[in-house]
């Protein structure tokens, strides 16, 4: 357990047990993330559980999408919803904040003072020590978030609730709350943000009877001491709940969510049934250390450690869970659905992102939920039409371009995925693929994304020429023979925009010229106004990863590809233009690690027979993009793709092409990574001569067989058994540099 200390935290001392110091949680930090524009929260919550309970500073702005950033110093709250790593700002509902002394004025909002010597979070715990006096600690199961508040003595115990508090994009349109009883409160917060209908009900319940209350509707206040039990809607409501001090000098409180009713989040009170804190603290570690043993790393660095069992941990908090655990849940539309029995509907899919490397992870760690997941995916197309581009509370977002729920399906397919039935989802690829918006029947019509007809085109183009390339593969697979020339046919859709004179992917206007003037380093941020989304020409131009080899022969053959990838890394690490993107940022060279559309380049060396490059680009990658600090990453975290990133390429793989099955080799950092597979057996992958100067192949055996590939396929990873890496101090010139060692398709 990562741990800030003070003079007040003396007593956590040797609680820390030997146990705990060998556990592998004891090597995350939530904190990692929550600055820079890292965009994390360090809050409590489970894996990928419906509450992610955490503090929030109140304050809006770009670097508080997630409610808290590390350069603050003061708590607004704690809420019950939060995202982890975007880079848009929403949720942070049902917030919380305990007081010493009632509010004058029941409307105002409230910060208290910390001091981050006086706060530590761990993977479902946190605590801090507010400037009131109260040591606040939070914990959580799925669906309850579970708050321990120690006050200081003489002080009068109060807890605030604050259905009106928002930040950024977020705004509540109708609260209520009721009294059931002397410890049971209920209520609503309905808002709208990014996601434009939200509705997230509550029920509350204390260990310690409330002696007196007082609600506010948003305009005026009135004293609850007789426990009325009811209260008419109101915009911004809040109650102040009292307690007797003299009797009640901790108060514990369990809030419980649902996205249905009342009934259903009194009914998930009961996932926590009794009050034992440090209980549910310790169930709530023990389903975190379960998750992080699925990939085990062995490494005297204890940096690398931290910063791979954090990234591992960032990546099981979303998709989170969404419906009660009857499998009923309430969408957008406000009509009430239930999943199939035994299984659950997820939300926050941050698809542009996360098709990358995220989805191809989870079919290796998480053989129970991700089916739930896929299906998800196409409840949200049987209810809306099409497949999501970015579902928050099954809200289509419409945020970012492609049709990216395509390949996590078709990767899902093409691994013969169990409970997902390959004909739906087929057929909800098509109604995507065949959309009437985002401008995909111009797409259709001319071969590419004109310019004069959309935003973004560029990058539009390259992501549905992939997609479609997706499609392809699954209608092979499921013979479906016109389908496949059709897709593939427009996969190739790249090659309209390629520019031979300059090397790059330029944009056409709908009469077949290339729009003038053009300049690789100039950035828009402006949707409707870019060719490239967040990004430029340098670091979209290399986005083909279904066909690489024809790419290659665009640039003239493989070596004019490498000598181009070469000048990426090389070039000036400066944009151009009067509203450049923030979110290319970490610069090597013209390459952005900070954003995901350069995540899979340093890889595209193992593509064209120079291996070695890649090797000695991700070990740089890894050494300056990640760090064990909360500025530890490069650009938004988002929702787990950046920490995904980071996983695959210190075990020594990346899926460049993620519905391909084909994992890319890149420079293992560990000495040993263990996989424990879903089907029971473990796939290691060793080390020999590893060390920071030793970072390039030599050599590798897999099963104590040589392997001359520069890649492995998902099925052969399932089989288990061992891959071995020799390491040296320099590049190895012969192994990878055969055609038909290279990955994609010969």
């Amino acid at each position: 357990m990562l741990i800030r200390l003070s003079a007040f935290a003396v007593w956590i001392g040797f609680s820390l047990s030997t146990q705990a110091q060998d556990s592998l949680i004891s090597q995350v930090d939530p904190f990692v993330g929550t600055g820079g524009h890292g965009h994390t929260f360090p809050g409590a919550t489970v894996p990928f559980g419906m509450v992610q309970l955490s503090p929030d500073n109140g304050r809006g702005g770009w670097d508080w999408c997630s409610g808290y950033h590390y350069s603050d110093s003061l708590i607004a709250g704690f809420s019950h919803m939060h995202l982890s790593g975007t880079g848009i700002g929403d949720w942070l509902d049902i917030s919380v904040l305990p007081l010493t002394e009632p509010l004058d004025d029941t409307t105002q909002r409230v910060a208290l003072h910390f001091s981050h010597d006086n706060e530590r979070a761990s993977p479902g715990y946190y605590q801090v020590l507010l400037s009131n006096g109260v040591n606040a600690e939070l914990t959580a199961s799925e669906r309850c978030g579970y708050h321990r508040y120690t006050y200081p003595r003489g002080s009068t115990p109060i807890i605030r609730f604050d259905l009106g508090f928002h930040v950024n994009w977020d705004t509540p349109t109708e609260t209520h709350i009721s009294i059931l009883n002397d410890s049971t409160l209920i209520g609503y917060r309905y808002s709208t943000g990014w996601a434009n209908v939200q509705r997230v009900y509550f029920a509350a319940r204390t260990s310690a009877p409330i002696v007196r209350s007082i609600l506010n509707d948003g305009q005026s206040a009135s004293d609850m001491s007789d426990m009325v039990e009811t209260y008419d809607p109101g915009k911004g409501a809040s109650i102040q709940l009292f307690f007797d001090g003299n009797t009640h000098q901790t108060i514990e409180m369990k809030v419980a969510l649902s996205m249905t009713g009342y009934d259903k989040a009194l009914g998930a009170l009961r996932e926590i049934p009794s009050w034992s804190f440090n209980s549910v603290k310790k169930a709530a570690e023990d389903q975190w250390e379960k998750e992080l043993q699925k990939i085990k790393i062995h490494t005297s660095d204890d940096r690398l450690k931290r910063i791979f069992y954090t990234a591992l941990y960032h990546t099981a908090i979303a998709p989170t869970l969404y419906s009660d655990a009857d499998g009923a849940y309430q969408n957008a539309h406000g009509n009430l659905q239930t999943m199939p029995e035994g299984t659950h509907r997820y939300t926050l899919f941050s698809l542009w992102d996360t098709f990358r490397a995220l989805n191809p992870l989870f079919t290796i760690t998480q053989p129970q939920r991700y089916t739930d997941m896929l299906n998800s995916l196409l409840a949200f197309h049987d209810e809306n039409g099409l497949l999501p581009v970015w579902d928050l509370s099954t809200w289509e977002t419409n945020t970012m371009t492609g049709y990216h729920a395509i390949p996590v399906l078709a990767d899902a397919i093409l691994k013969d995925w169990p409970g997902l039935d390959a004909e739906r989802a087929y057929k909800a690829m098509l109604n995507s693929a065949y959309q009437d918006i985002r401008g995909v029947p111009d797409y259709i019509n001319y071969g590419y994304l004109p310019q004069d007809k959309a935003g973004g085109s560029v990058t539009v183009t390259l992501e549905y020429a992939f997609d479609d390339w997706c499609i392809a593969q699954v209608a092979k697979k499921l013979g479906k023979t016109a389908d496949y020339a059709t897709f593939m046919n427009r996969a190739k859709s790249y090659t309209h925009l390629f520019d031979s004179q300059t090397g790059f992917m330029r944009a056409k206007t709908s009469d077949g010229n290339f729009v003038e003037p053009f300049d690789p380093f100039w950035s828009e941020h402006d949707f409707d106004k870019s060719q490239y989304i967040e990004g430029n020409a340098w670091q979209h131009s290399f986005f083909v990863p279904h066909d690489v080899q024809g790419l290659a022969q665009l640039y003239g053959g493989n070596e004019h590809l490498s000598s181009k990838l070469d000048e990426l890394f090389a070039a000036p690490s400066e944009m151009h233009g009067e509203n450049i993107s923030p979110d290319a940022s970490g610069f090597i060279g013209q390459y952005a690690h900070g954003n995901e559309p350069s995540h899979h380049i340093a890889y595209l060396y193992n593509y064209v027979g120079e291996p070695w490059k890649t090797q000695e680009l991700v070990r740089q990658i890894v050494d300056s993009m990640y760090h064990d600090r909360p500025d530890g990453y490069a650009g938004n975290e988002d929702a787990g793709q950046m920490s995904a990133w980071a996983v695959w390429s210190i075990a020594g793989l990346y899926p460049v092409n993620p519905a391909s099955g084909e994992y890319v080799f890149g420079s293992p950092m560990a000495d040993e990574v263990v996989f424990a597979l879903p089907n029971g057996r473990s796939f290691r992958i060793s080390t020999i001569n590893n060390d920071a100067k030793n970072f390039y192949i030599q050599s590798v055996t897999l099963n104590g067989a040589p392997y001359e590939n520069t890649y492995i396929r998902h099925e052969d990873l399932l089989n288990g058994g061992e891959l071995v890496f020799k390491m040296g101090p320099k590049p190895s010139k012969r192994y990878g540099r055969k055609p038909e060692s290279w990955p994609g398709e010969k």
